[in-house]
């Protein structure tokens, strides 16, 4: 794995350097192609909190993590304990889905959705747009795919009818659907 690891009001000493790209390393288990794109690790401190914030772009899947805690070293450990667990719910959904459909072996590889995440804004200002392009998956998946970014909502092309369609988690932690008319 290539890391792009940098540090707001902290310095990345080699010893943080190494200490990352050793726990994060060890996700490389889980993949049948080690990711191209470099691993995004974002070190900040604020008010004594060291935060850590781990993406991993793919092909067909975004994993994203971030955890909070005192020591940075324990927030290391944290987050990638909480990657580690997006990675095995996914394999185990995807693949018990797949086996349902047929022996095709799947795991992390070419065609996931490209992720979007759009900022919370308090005013009507774009700040931020995004673009990316739909594959085609059903509600299930799109609703993994979400639940696997960390996000309240989520775009994506429906494969039953070629619509876009929006899933998003409700206040009462179900799920629901928007379809166009």
């Amino acid at each position: 794995m290539n890391f792009n690891i940098r540090g707001e009001n902290i310095e990345v000493t080699p010893a943080i350097r190494n200490y990352v790209e050793k726990k994060v390393g060890k996700l490389d288990r889980y993949f049948d192609e080690t990711p191209t794109s470099p691993v995004h690790v974002n070190l900040q401190v604020i008010n004594n909190q060291q935060i850590i914030e781990i993406t991993i772009p793919m092909p067909q899947l975004l994993l994203r993590a971030e955890e909070t805690h005192e020591d940075m070293y324990a927030a290391i450990d944290l987050v990638v304990e909480k990657l580690e667990s997006q990675i095995r719910k996914h394999k185990t959904k995807v693949n018990k889905k797949f086996r349902q459909e047929g022996s095709l072996k799947y795991m992390f590889r070419d065609e996931m959705e490209n992720s979007v995440t759009f900022e919370e804004e308090d005013d009507l200002e774009i700040v931020r747009t995004k673009r990316f392009s739909l594959k085609p998956m059903d509600t299930e998946e799109a609703i993994l795919q979400m639940d696997m970014l960390g996000h309240n909502f989520f775009v994506f092309s429906n494969s039953v009818n070629g619509d876009t369609n929006v899933v998003y988690r409700r206040k009462d932690g179900r799920y629901g659907l928007i379809e166009p008319q």
